[in-house]
């Protein structure tokens, strides 16, 4: 089991490596930044369907070269490619990074308000995407903003433990 860690934890380090040559296709049409960070500043475009080559990885980035335009954009905006069947190391990588096969990306988040249905009816609305992309604004214009409302930080303590009421399962 402990040889089994250790081999893990080591392909999750080399995971930014694993990504570099791989090739990919864009699922939708996203902005490249000069940085891995939605504030950055554009470099150039990725149409959806752009055929790209990913370079590395950072975080929730990629640093992909598409066309002439080498630049950052969010992982999310990527279907991975593969590099061939007989690549046994990347698909190791998968099992140990949570994604295996083409483009599968793993994550999970909370939906409230919405029923099972319109969840199974939902579909990509890339004019939507670029409202809420537009809202984004830059840490300095925040930090105006906070200073023109007059906010201040405050530290708060944390929440106690709850205490197990009687007849609860610990």
């Amino acid at each position: 089991m402990k040889h089994l860690n250790t081999l893990l934890a080591a392909l999750l380090m080399l995971s930014g490596i694993a990504f570099a040559g791989e090739t990919g296709t864009a699922l939708k049409s996203d902005t490249l930044r000069k940085e891995p960070y939605a504030d950055a500043k554009a470099v150039g475009t990725l149409k959806r369907n752009d055929k790209i080559e990913i370079l590395t990885k950072k975080g929730a980035w990629l640093q992909i070269k598409a066309g002439k335009s080498t630049g950052w954009v969010r992982l999310l905006s990527v279907k991975r490619g593969t590099q061939g069947s007989s690549n046994e190391a990347a698909g190791i990588l998968g099992l140990a990074t949570g994604r295996s096969g083409t483009g599968q990306v793993v994550s999970t988040t909370g939906v409230r308000g919405l029923n099972e249905e319109e969840l199974k009816d939902a579909k990509f609305n890339e004019e939507e995407m670029k409202q809420l992309e537009a809202s984004t604004i830059s840490a300095e214009d925040g930090k105006t903003f906070v200073t023109a409302g007059g906010l201040k930080a405050r530290k708060l303590d944390y929440l106690p433990q709850p205490q197990p009421t009687k007849g609860s399962a610990q």
